[in-house]
């Protein structure tokens, strides 16, 4: 069946985009749904076309979509979704964004700047959604963007556990690849029942204008460093820390970070690098061009799954966090 009913009539009905079917068939397995059938078409012209092929009238849609390669097309797709449940009388329709893109412009550096979170967030209100869920929104911050409830998910329990379950917590250093990443390592430390380090990026004060100097604040020789952050895109940031910890004395580097954006040449670094394992989550597809033998991905499905659970039967997404640290 494609809907799940509760006392009252209520239907639950879960719609995907065509970026990352493998993770929504996961999630509507763990819901006992199917995902709605819907018919995409793409014009010559790149314009989208969808239809749902059943009807969603009085629904309670989950719209599922990763802002994936081709970024802009997917979440054009996922805003196409939403205005065409609108217009088809659903009765509430949820955002569900695993990875939200355009969030790391939060706020204005410089004049003349865009905040292009705030605009994603405005479109997706504007197109119809009442809800948005996300899973580790680049800040917190951006939850005050939304007009309406925000559902931000966490992965953290899920890479701590594996990693806690892989290596010796008595040999674990958390590190914070920079200083704004900071509250996320601690929560890791917390976690794991770790010390937390620190790298600090500044300018090398013997060379005008050149690449930032890593000094490491805190207690890594002869441990295992687990090098946390919200996403890994190009891998430069994350592969520079790790060469930092290792000329430090660390005995071992393990990076994870939910969302593996991995463009360019983020797989051959990781590969190439000292970094022992690179875990992360399904928030996002990896092609298998970048995909290399370090890598281990985690499936989000039964957290986005409980969490859309509790949002259909009016329950509390908070819970599935609480005693988390």
């Amino acid at each position: 069946m494609t809907g799940k009913k509760a006392a009252g009539q209520k239907k639950l009905m879960l719609f995907s985009g065509r970026n990352h079917p493998e993770l929504a068939e996961q999630v509507a397995e763990h819901l006992g749904v199917d995902v709605a059938p819907t018919r995409f078409q793409d014009f010559a012209n790149g314009e989208i076309f969808v239809r749902y092929l059943e009807s969603v009238r009085g629904c309670d849609a989950f719209v599922l979509q990763c802002h994936s390669d081709p970024i802009n097309e997917s979440i054009m797709e996922q805003l196409i979704m939403v205005d065409a449940l609108k217009r088809a009388s659903a009765k509430r329709i949820t955002v569900v964004t695993p990875f939200l893109g355009y969030a790391r412009q939060d706020k204005k550096h410089r004049g003349r700047e865009p905040i292009s979170a705030r605009l994603m967030t405005d479109l997706f209100r504007t197109a119809g959604a009442h809800r948005l869920m996300a899973v580790d929104l680049h800040t917190d911050q951006i939850q005050g963007f939304f007009d309406g409830p925000v559902d931000h998910l966490f992965a953290l329990p899920i890479l701590a556990d594996y990693v806690g379950s892989q290596v010796n917590t008595a040999e674990i250093t958390v590190v914070s690849p920079d200083a704004g990443r900071v509250r996320t390592a601690d929560r890791w430390a917390d976690r794991l029942g770790a010390p937390l380090a620190i790298i600090h990026k500044r300018r090398d004060p013997d060379v005008a204008n050149e690449v930032k100097v890593h000094e490491v604040v805190g207690e890594v020789e002869g441990r295992t460093c687990v090098l946390v952050d919200d996403m890994i895109d190009t891998a430069g940031t994350i592969v520079k820390a790790a060469d930092a910890l290792f000329d430090n004395g660390a005995d071992k580097v393990i990076a994870a970070a939910t969302h593996g954006v991995l463009s360019g040449p983020a797989a051959e670094r990781l590969q190439n690098s000292r970094i022992s394992e690179v875990v992360i989550t399904n928030s996002l597809p990896v092609p298998k061009e970048r995909q290399f033998d370090k890598l281990t991905q985690l499936t989000i499905a039964p957290l986005l799954a409980r969490a859309i659970s509790e949002v259909f039967s009016d329950g509390s997404v908070t819970s599935l966090f609480e005693g988390a640290s």
